[in-house]
């Protein structure tokens, strides 16, 4: 599909037509000298122009984009006997994408026979469409800009115009985020409730058996599954909430302390932005650490202090990993509201004889709580969310244990190992991966109104 190609002509198009509405506004200042005459500025007109044939264009363009290959499909099964008498969706969705492959050359080997013959009707269908779609797009843009150029006059409100055209954008945009949102939320529903229609809730909300390796025959030992979610709910928080929380937690607010409070300027400018370089380290990297450095030291350690079942792949190496890398939320958070308490707090605290400490443990953070808790909240949503880490370093084994030297798993970890590979979306075990999205997004949305609440309340006590 040239899709990319022809919105890239539109945008060129735009140009032109925004320099064509920007002269004329130009060439009305310079015929009218009284004020007022001319409504609008020249730039005003350009916009008013240009938009007007560019999103006309653009509209169709996306839904070219999104439909477009359906219209060519269609037409690769209309030259079929009975449109390949296919058994299944499936089956006609392979099909479709082999001819598809082939048309673009991604594909050499042949599978279905009728293929070869279907990619030469799928490029020339394709070149059809393409040429009728590009014709459609520059007739609407042209209309509109006819039509825009058409009522600029001098005492034309183009400002008026183009900004109640950026407003109804604005409008689309936001009702299109508000909708994905609620699509997700929706997909997770009715996925978790095919779910729970298998496995009862209860039984998946305090269950304490995670094995959801269904076999394929009855008589086949674990046929049944085993769905009791409580190993993961507990995985998800002994790693996330508890093991890397206690280490961003005091690190990340003791460096932003220091930075803030007892740090020259020129230390400062260098060590913050070196402590935030670990905010874009890629977390297979963290994993990479975890498994190979810190998970062998760990078990070492458990080893020495007389756990003889201390694992390879360990909470604790997950949790001390996964702390680090969200440090750099902590702390930055935690700096930026330590930075926004007026200095006549701080001053006023030192005037009546406080020390630094002093000041900063019974001023600065109560006064700065605000910003720390979103920090703070932030990192635990982000550690909640954290995959690879826990793959690499922590496993996959769904152990009910307060053991910090065995072996548990999360939610998310569950998730990918669940999802991964061809699966079949009407079984237990597929179907439970949504469930646990469910609970991980109702858990975070959880956690976010909290740290709401918390930031509200401490906020009016200090404002």
């Amino acid at each position: 599909m040239a899709t990319g190609w022809l919105f890239l002509a539109a945008l060129l198009l735009a140009v032109f037509a925004w320099s064509f509405g920007e002269a004329r506004g130009r060439a009305f200042e310079a015929r009218l000298t009284r004020v007022g005459e001319v409504h609008s500025r020249p730039a005003y007109h350009g916009a008013w122009v240009a938009l007007l044939g560019f999103l006309p264009a653009a509209a169709l363009l996306s839904f070219w984009g999104i439909f477009g290959e359906r219209f060519v499909a269609d037409a690769v099964l209309a030259t079929l006997p009975d449109r390949g008498g296919f058994d299944s969706d499936l089956a006609r969705s392979a099909f479709l994408t082999e001819v598809e492959e082939l048309a673009s050359g991604a594909r050499t080997s042949v599978f279905d026979s009728r293929a070869p013959a279907a990619a030469e009707v799928w490029k020339a269908a394709e070149t059809r469409y393409t040429a009728l779609v590009a014709a459609a797009t520059f007739a609407l843009f042209m209309a509109g800009a006819l039509f825009a150029a058409a009522k600029t006059r001098p005492e034309f409100r183009a400002r008026n115009a183009v900004e109640r055209i950026v407003l109804a954008i604005l409008v689309i945009a936001s009702l299109i985020a508000i909708l994905t949102t609620l699509g997700i939320v929706l997909s997770l529903l009715f996925e978790s409730l095919r779910f729970f229609a298998k496995v009862s809730p209860v039984d998946f909300l305090f269950g304490l058996n995670w094995s959801p390796q269904t076999a394929i025959r009855a008589d086949q030992v674990g046929s049944s599954g085993a769905f009791g979610a409580v190993p993961l709910f507990w995985g998800t928080i002994f790693i996330g909430a508890i093991i890397a929380m206690l280490v961003a937690i005091p690190l990340g607010l003791m460096s932003a302390i220091f930075l803030t409070q007892y740090a020259p300027a020129g230390f400062r400018r260098w060590a913050k932005p070196i402590l935030e370089v670990l905010a874009g380290v890629p977390t297979v990297v963290y994993g990479f650490f975890a498994a190979l450095t810190v998970a062998p030291l760990v078990r070492q350690l458990g080893i020495s202090l007389g756990i003889a079942d201390a694992s390879a792949e360990s909470a604790l190496a997950a949790g001390l990993v996964m702390g680090i890398m969200i440090i750099p939320f902590v702390s930055s958070m935690a700096d930026d509201a330590l930075t926004a308490v007026p200095n006549a707090m701080r001053d006023g605290s030192l005037a009546m004889g406080a020390t630094i400490s002093e000041t900063i443990a019974k001023v600065l953070v109560p006064a700065a709580l605000p910003g720390i808790v979103g920090g703070v909240m932030l990192a635990v949503s982000r550690a909640i969310g954290e995959t690879m880490i826990v793959v690499m370093a922590a496993g996959l084994a769904a152990n009910l244990t307060a053991n910090p030297f065995k072996s548990v798993t999360t939610v998310t970890a569950q998730i990918v190992a669940l999802l991964t590979g061809d699966q079949e979306f009407d079984s237990a075990k597929t179907l439970s991966a949504f469930a646990l999205g469910l609970v991980l997004f109702v858990a975070t949305l959880a956690l976010n109104i909290y740290a709401l609440a918390i930031v509200k309340r401490y906020r009016e006590a200090y404002e």
